[in-house]
């Protein structure tokens, strides 16, 4: 269960009389998520949901993400909201962590992913990438190709535990990717600019066919677009046995194009994009497992299944391979 930090009744009732929200009538830990503490509140006023950062949040990028949050929501991107409280402020303190209270998003995340979930996030992450082009903060990507040495370094004497020969075959694949990465400055470079970076089915809500709205945005950063592109490419267009399905990638690439047009330059990069994103996901993924405490809730995840992506993307020759003409 991902809630690391427990909350009494006592405290969350002085936390929720600094906003104009009535008595709790309920809360109850959510047992999603691997990096937070977060709650489902349910006050006077209506449903909420309750989240205390954990140590691996810096408290200093909080502010770009609640930012980022209220300036997309404005933009009519569905997202939850922070509340401010009688004071105007909506970053507070909860038993010694940064806390934030947000507004409910309805809806539920897909377990099976349809053709339609592709198309429906295709569109909504393009409107996304627009509506956040004049967002005036700015926040790096720390997990973007200069943070994946440091976290391949940290579990590379380990790395044949979970695979034989895995540290050299991600050392090689570094090496290319950190060679011809593209740029985001520079007459060649892609565009840029904020991306939500973890666009995984969990974190995108639908109400029976009709997408509802975007969830947690505590890695968004400012990257290249496409790459944000080439994570949804590898989360929601493989199946559970590993196939990759072209028809699902098709129709995320055709209904992103649909609403911001990729360039040729950025169409030609998506190959190399997914395999960065398939890098990126199997370094966290094998730190985290390597690294993982005994008795801890959250069961870590498979980092093999981004080795298996990775694998497929080594081989695609170009954008065709993706279900474009």
């Amino acid at each position: 269960m991902a809630v690391y930090t427990e909350v009494s009744d006592e405290d969350l009732n002085a936390f929720i009389a600094q906003y104009p929200l009535g008595a709790v009538l309920s809360c109850k830990g959510i047992a999603e998520g691997v990096e937070n503490s977060n709650y489902l509140l349910v006050t006077e006023s209506g449903p909420y949901i309750l989240t205390l950062y954990e140590k691996r949040v810096n408290r200093a990028d909080l502010p770009f993400f609640l930012g980022l949050m209220e300036h997309l929501s404005a933009k009519g991107v569905g997202c939850p909201v922070p509340l401010h409280g009688h004071d105007g402020e909506a970053l507070r303190e909860l038993c010694g962590r940064p806390a934030v209270l947000v507004t409910f998003l309805n809806g539920m995340w897909p377990r099976r992913i349809d053709p339609y979930h592709c198309a429906a996030l295709g569109e909504a992450m393009a409107a996304m990438h627009l509506a956040g082009a004049d967002f005036a903060m700015g926040r790096a990507n720390n997990l973007s190709v200069s943070g994946w040495r440091p976290l391949f370094e940290a579990c590379a004497d380990r790395a044949h535990e979970v695979k034989p020969g895995l540290a050299e075959a991600l050392a090689a694949e570094l090496d290319l990717l950190e060679a011809r990465w593209p740029s985001a400055e520079g007459p060649d470079a892609l565009p840029s600019g904020v991306i939500h970076a973890d666009l995984f089915p969990d974190n995108v809500f639908f109400r029976g066919r009709d997408l509802s709205g975007l969830i947690d945005f505590y890695f968004a950063c400012t990257d290249l677009l496409a790459y944000d592109v080439a994570i949804c490419l590898n989360a929601w267009c493989f199946e559970p046995d590993g196939a990759f399905n072209a028809t699902k990638a098709r129709l995320l690439l055709s209904s992103y194009r649909k609403v911001r047009p990729l360039s040729d330059a950025e169409l030609a990069a998506l190959p190399l994009l997914a395999r960065g994103s398939a890098l990126r996901f199997l370094l966290t993924r094998l730190y985290d497992l390597l690294n993982h405490p005994a008795g801890a809730f959250v069961k870590p995840k498979n980092p093999l299944e981004y080795w298996n992506k990775l694998r497929f993307h080594q081989q695609v020759r170009g954008p065709g391979d993706y279900g474009l003409e």
